[in-house]
This record gives structure tokens, sequence and C-alpha cells, in this order.
């Protein structure tokens, strides 16, 4: 079985443990997720079945949007509600203030990734290494925020709506939003509501042709995809290099042009 959907992932569990609740509850083997959510967070995770677990790269998962709850006063090692370290009384701000330096946070912003994230080092997740006391030193990232939103501050928490790339880290914003601030922060809550089209919807099934980020082809011979039989480039209406989508009525394919040569990425994939 063939199929996409966006679960809501609850609070207080990693990805990969819901998703092995999702595979035992839908009895099925293969699945996948796009866009780890942290344990602590919870919200829309993109899931995917057996072939369209390959379909995720070719999505469009811009904005993020996320809801968050800065926490501010708390230092916490891992930036979320996990791990704190101490918890200091701080002077509320002027909402003129929060709304400058959140102006000031827009665009590309330079951070540095949490030591408790997912990357990793020399093979070794840097969450694993800073757990054990080790000294994380992570690359710098760029991330872009596209727009935030002040929903609700009621000291010392201030609650905002962001729209970020993929990739982005809202514990770094927030640390880098606390840092503009004099303070210290962590978050309090995290919840992501949608991923470019993709929000919750009790799991409705979802036709991936309708995501795919793809420019459609027309193959000359259709007996070639049903054969799997290897496609030339005069086989093909638009034989620029690039990726496309050669659809039929029950499957499709993804194939990729480079060099004047054109390769399979996926075959036959069964329409649900």
């Amino acid at each position: 079985m063939n199929k996409i959907f966006v679960a809501y992932k609850p609070s207080d569990i990693s990805s990969n443990a819901f998703l092995n609740k999702i595979k035992k509850r839908y009895k099925i083997k293969k699945a996948g997720f796009s866009g780890t959510l942290d344990p602590f967070a919870k919200g829309a995770l993109l899931i995917a079945f057996n072939q369209y677990t390959k379909l995720f790269r070719f999505f469009n998962k811009n904005p993020k949007i996320y809801r968050a709850t800065l926490w501010f006063g708390v230092h916490s090692l891992s930036l979320d509600n996990q791990n704190i370290k101490e918890i200091t009384l701080v002077n509320s701000f002027k909402k003129e203030i929060l709304e400058k330096v959140k102006n000031e946070l827009l665009g590309k912003i330079t951070y540095i990734p949490p030591a408790y994230c997912a990357k990793k080092i020399n093979g070794i997740r840097s969450y694993e290494l800073a757990k054990k006391g080790y000294e994380v030193n992570l690359k710098p990232c760029i991330m872009e925020i596209f727009n935030t939103k002040i929903l609700h501050y009621n000291h010392p928490f201030l609650t905002i709506e962001i729209a970020v790339s993929e990739g982005s880290y809202i514990r770094s914003y927030c640390e880098l939003f606390a840092r503009k601030l004099g303070v210290n922060a962590t978050l309090s809550s995290l919840e992501r509501l949608s991923e470019g089209e993709f929000i919750y919807e009790n799991e409705k099934e979802l036709n991936p042709l309708a995501y795919l980020n793809l420019r459609k082809n027309t193959i000359k011979y259709p007996q070639k995809l049903h054969n799997g039989q290897k496609i030339f480039l005069d086989d093909l209406e638009i034989q620029d290099e690039g990726s496309y989508i050669l659809e039929e009525k029950d499957f499709f394919s993804i194939i990729f042009i480079q060099d004047k040569q054109v390769q399979y990425y996926l075959n036959k994939v069964i329409k649900c």
C-alpha cells in the first residue's frame, strides 16, 4: 500500500518512536517521515508508506510554520523544556521592544545549531555527545525567517508564530531573540503547524501528484515505462536537463536527464 498523509505527533515522544506506532496501527512495514520533530515538540509530521517514501525530496515544504513559546530568564542546555539549569526572574519587556527584535530577525540569519540536535559529528549524533558532556563544535548555518507574528505575551512567556525555511532550528531562533534582549531564554513549547502546503487533517490520504515539484514530460513510447526499459533522449518531448514526472493511467515514473542521458529515479510508482 502506497500512502501519504500528515500525522500529528504529540510531545514527549521521538519522531522515530511515533513512526513505529503509526506502522503498527496501519500494519505496514516500510514507512518514513519528512522533517524530524524533537521529542518535546508536537505537530504536523509528513508520513509516507512504501514507494512514496522516496518522494519527499520532490515536495516543496517551504515555509515551515511553527507556534513557539519562549520562556524568558531560563537557562537550558538544550534550549527547550529539558536540561534546565537555572531560572532567573527578569523584568518584563515593552511590546515595542519585542516587536523591534522580531523585525530585526527577519530574512537570512546565521546561527550555530544547538548542541542537542540530530546533526552528526564524525558519524555520531550531536545530542548523544552533548548528553555525555562532550564539547560540541557545530559549524554556522543559515536559516531564512520569512515572517513572524507575536500572538501573546504574558511575562515571562512570549508566544509567536514563525515561518522559516527547511532545516531551521527554532531553538536557535529563541536563543538569538533572547540574546538581543540581554537575557537567557528557552522554549517551553513548540508546535509545527504546517510544512509548505502540508497540514494536519486527521491523517487524510493525499494525492502525491498534487504536491510533486516536478515538470511533466511526455514519452513517445509509453510501453517502455510499462516494461522498465531504458529511455533515450529522443524518446522524450522535453529534452532539457532536470527531473521530470512521466504519468500513466495507473502509475507514474520519475526520471532525470543529465549529460544527455536519461535515468530512472523511480519507475512504476503505483497510484493509490
